[in-house]
Parts: C-alpha cells; structure tokens; sequence
C-alpha cells in the first residue's frame, strides 16, 4: 500500500477507547476525536486528482462527514473528483450516534454524499435514517419481501449499482450470527448464517465485510453470489481475531466459503 499520499495536519491522531463486553455485558466505545488530523482537514489540501490516477475504487466510510463539517465538505469534494474520473466509488454507512456532535444530523448531510456513491453498505432502517426518512421495518428473515425496500433507495440514487446489508443476530457479546445481503436491482442474493462462538473481536468485523465485498467487485470474474459468501466469510473469520484488522488470507476466507474444516489445526 502506497503512503506517498498522506497528509500531515491537524494537533493529532484521532483515537477511542473500548471496553470489550463478554457474555451479557455488551462493548462500550468512547470516541476522542476533537482537533484531530483528519476533523481539522480543509478543502484544496488533497489533491485527488492525483490520488485517484489508476485508482479503481475509491472507499468513504459515514464516520468520516460525523466528525466535522471540515471532514464533510472533504468527503463531499473527494466523491465529486472520483466521479469525475470513472472511479467506483464505495460507501460504509456505518452510523454512530455518539460521533454527530457538531450541530448537523446525518439527514443533514448523507444525501448530497450518496448521490455519488455505486455501492453502499448497511441496513434499510440505517439508510433511511440517515436520508431523512421514516423506518421501513423490514423483515430480513423474508428475503422475498427486502427488494421492494432496497428499491425505494435505488429510486432515489440513480448511481447507485449495488447495496449490501450485514445480518446481525447478538445472542450475547460472545455469541453472535452473522449473514448478508447483495442486491443490483435485478436480484437479491444471501449468503448463510454462521454462527461464531465464542467472539474474540468483533470491532473490525464490518470492515472486513466491506473489504470482502469490495474484493469480490474489482475482481474481473465479478460474481454476486461469490462476493457476498466471501464478504461474510472474511466478516466472521474477524470476530476470531484481536485487534481492528482482519489478518485472515485470501485463502482462509476461500476455504470457510467452500465449507473447509473450522477450528483445526493446519499441519
């Protein structure tokens, strides 16, 4: 990965502090990131011409507009050139409450973002949220009944070629379900439900979900079915790993998407 990009700016480093929850007691985060380098970041000081040249893919996440309205109006300035230049670009909706606290709501600033966006991931009531609309309550146990949600969105964002939703089920902090959803207005594709116990780590996790839905993308064999089953296969391989970042290969995912052996030994 190339660093001949990167910035320097700001009074620091943005962190925040998590209290790792077991069993019955959920996590707890705590975001610092006031005077931060990327919350004190101005328009004209990227140059994304030059970022995007050979560049494919260009990936913004929702935490980035809730931490200021600097980072907004970069975020905004940044989809604007991708566009410009043919670069898919994707979207983590990735909402946190305790992030929007400069005085604008999510339905104040996502739609004008999302206009741009080709892919976005998160789930209905998420999306809607953040666009200003009232919750649609959809059943995700019915797959037969989700297209007509995804629609409404798709309606609304021509650009828009493909969204994807996380399956969630919390049984405990240590005890989760995992599955998801790939829709491109034609057809909704689902892969199955894992269960992983116990959790090690599941910050990260829909990290790894993007990324695997981003590989499955770029790739020239381009195949939904395939890039929904290896984004939640790299997703729960995560929640068996320490840390923010998925250290799973590309073949560990490949072999849990093809029904590989769980928990043994390789020799």
């Amino acid at each position: 990965m190339s660093a001949e990009n990167i910035i320097y700016g700001g009074e620091r480093l943005g962190i925040y502090f998590l209290e790792t929850g077991a069993g019955l007691r959920g996590s707890k985060v705590v975001y610092d990131r006031n005077h931060s380098g990327i919350s004190d970041v101005e328009i004209g000081v990227i140059d994304w011409k030059k970022v995007f040249q050979d560049a494919s893919v260009f990936h913004w996440s929702g935490l980035t507009p809730a931490i200021s309205q600097n980072a907004a109006d970069v975020c905004l300035e940044a989809v604007k050139v991708a566009k410009g230049m043919g670069v898919l670009i994707t979207t983590d909706l990735n909402y946190r409450a305790k992030l929007w606290k400069y005085g604008k709501a999510p339905k104040d600033i996502m739609p004008e973002l999302l206009k741009y966006s080709n892919v976005i991931l998160g789930d209905l009531d998420t999306a809607f949220m953040m666009i200003g609309k009232d919750k649609v309550n959809p059943n995700y146990k019915d797959a037969d009944s989700l297209p007509q949600f995804y629609d409404l969105f798709f309606d609304q964002y021509p650009d828009l070629k493909y969204m994807a939703t996380t399956l969630r089920y919390s049984r405990s902090a240590s005890h989760q379900q995992i599955g998801g959803i790939f829709y491109d207005k034609e057809k909704l594709y689902t892969a199955t439900v894992r269960e992983i116990t116990p959790v090690v780590d599941r910050v990260g996790s829909g990290d790894a979900f993007m990324g695997g839905i981003i590989y499955g993308l770029v790739l020239d064999t381009f195949d939904p079915q395939y890039t929904i089953n290896f984004a939640v296969a790299a997703c729960c391989l995560k929640h068996t790993i320490s840390g923010d970042y998925n250290l799973a290969t590309k073949e560990e995912v490949e072999a849990l998407v093809k029904g590989g052996p769980s928990g043994i030994v390789s020799r």
